[in-house]
Parts: C-alpha cells; structure tokens; sequence
C-alpha cells in the first residue's frame, strides 16, 4: 500500500521577515500567525533568500523589511523584484523593549524586525530612483570635498598661529584668494621641515580646489541635461538661495509630495523643537537633535543671508 505526501502549499498566508543585514552575512527571522518560525544566518544574498522561502513556504505572500545603512538600497530593489514586498525603515523608529536594548546582538535585531513588522509598528522610508539617489551622493559628495577644504585651511591657520606668524588682515585672507595663497607660498619658515609642512599643506589645499570646482562643474551639467534646470532655477528665485543650497535642497528631498504637510518637511529637514514633558511640566530642549545634517546648516546660511537682502525680512525679524 502506498501513500503520497500532499505538495505544501502556503497560498494567501502572510510571512513576515525580519533581516539583520552585514557585509558578510544575514541574520534572517521568519513569523507567520503570530508564531516565531525560524532564525537562522545566510548568505548576503536576495536570491538565496527566496529560493529558500519557496522551498519551505512555497506560495505564501511574503513582506521583509530590514534598517537602512551602508548597504543602500539595492537589496530592496532585488526583493521586490522577485516578488518579496520589502520596507526599508529608519533604525531609530524601531520599536525597542529595555531588554533588547541591553542584550542586542544579530539574532535578537531580526527577531525584533520581523515582530514589529507583523505588529504593523514600522513606517516605511522614500526609496528614490537610481539616478535621483546617485545624484544626491555626487550632491554629498561635494559637501565632503568643502569639509576637506575648510580642514586643511583650518591646519594651515593653526600651523602659523603655533609658530607666531600672524596672518593678514581678514579682508586680505577673504576667500583664500589666489593673492593670499601666494602670500602663503613666499612667507619664510626657519628650518625645512616647517617650510615642507606648509607647501604640503598648501598643494593638498589646491587639490582639493581642483576637486570642488569639477564637482560643481559636473552638479551644473547634470542640472542642464536632465531636465532639473526649470526646478533649481525655482529654488534659487528664493532670496539667500543660491546653486549649492538649491541642489542639495532638491537632490536630499527629490519628491516634495512625499511630505503630506508643512511640518511634515520641517521635521524631516530638523527645524522642530525637541521637548520633555511630563505631568504639567513642559521643558523644550531646542532644536530636536535628529535632522538632515545636509540640508539643515545650509538653509540656517541662507536664512540669514535673506534676512540681510530682503528688506521685507528684515523688517519681519527686528519685529518691527
């Protein structure tokens, strides 16, 4: 007599997946019907990860969701084309027990993932389009090239306050004009190692000039022929906007309609205040320490360059 074993089939049934994603590996939780099925580690690999879940959960409706980090989006992409609906959440929404957070490891993230996941707790973040996403890394990539700048002039500064040299007058050094930097080339150091110091410091300087202005150069091409021109031309009509702080405005925001109110935007850019309230005590602790540090500085700039240019903004800050 024999008998055959029915195929599995999970058709309609929902399985949450939580993954705690690393360079070299996956930690993966898998729930369904409330019930914690399976953790295990794997492969860094999307495709492994659903050949799996046919194997064992073959037919069943499948929703992922791991934190954004330094893998990016790509794994997000390759989920949900093979049928996998993935989130990708910001680490600080995820809802955390005192116990998880003094125990955390791999295996009890993903446990965490998933569990909120299938609770419905977790609030997906904008996942732009490829190009929008490497525009705004070339976007920050210039705002790392001007640190790098502002660091080795800051060197340059200390170098010749630590060793009594004093520095032109400010209107003199504005800019770092090429006058100024030649007056640094000449400027006379008694032995040679404190003379290489300085022309070292001055060529990384250059270099790192040459760097800024093909950044700028190629932000400004790719503004032209993409068909972004019309709309960082309608940022920069805003008084204390210029190129920069319009292009980052677009390229760390991409879609405005994203943000369903005013608030929505000013939460997200930082400019909300962060307040402990407890009972009838109310403290407000200043701006809320979470923010988007490229954009936030920028417009606290032009903000007060459009109080200096308009005059109808100047009048509205003085309260007169």
């Amino acid at each position: 007599m024999s008998s055959s074993k029915s195929p599995l089939n999970f058709d309609g049934q929902q399985f949450f997946i939580g993954l705690d994603v690393h360079k070299k590996n996956w930690t993966v939780t898998i729930r369904s019907l409330g019930i914690e099925l399976t953790t295990f580690s794997m492969n860094p690999s999307p495709q492994e990860l659903f050949h799996y879940l046919q194997r064992h959960y073959p037919h069943g409706c499948y929703d992922s969701v791991y934190e954004a980090g330094f893998c990016g989006f790509w794994i997000h992409r390759e989920l949900e084309k093979l049928g996998v609906h993935n989130r990708l959440i910001n680490p600080a929404d995820v809802p955390t027990t005192g116990k998880e957070k003094s125990g955390k490891n791999d295996k009890i993230d993903s446990r965490k993932l998933a569990r909120e996941l299938e609770n419905g707790s977790l609030t997906a973040i904008y996942v732009p389009d490829d190009f929008h996403l490497q525009l705004r890394s070339f976007c920050r990539l210039r705002y790392r090239a001007s640190q790098n700048q502002t660091r080795v002039k800051n060197r340059i500064k200390g170098f010749l306050a630590f060793y009594g040299h004093p520095l032109p007058r400010r209107d003199e050094m504005s800019h770092w004009s090429g006058q100024f930097i030649r007056w640094l080339r000449a400027l006379e150091i008694a032995y040679g190692p404190g003379q290489e110091y300085l022309n070292l410091c001055l060529d990384e300087l250059e270099n790192h000039r040459r760097r800024l202005t093909t950044i700028m150069r190629s932000l400004r091409y790719y503004c032209r022929n993409f068909k972004l021109q019309e709309q960082v031309d309608y940022i920069e009509s805003v008084k204390g906007i210029g190129f920069v702080t319009a292009i980052t405005l677009y390229t760390e925001i991409i879609d405005r309609h994203r943000f369903k109110t005013l608030d929505e935007l000013a939460s997200f850019v930082g400019f909300v205040p962060s307040v402990y309230a407890s009972g009838d005590q109310e403290t407000t602790l200043g701006l809320t320490f979470r923010r988007n540090r490229y954009l936030r500085h920028l417009l606290v700039e032009a903000a007060w360059i459009a109080v200096r240019k308009d005059p109808a903004l100047t009048q509205a800050y003085s309260g007169a």
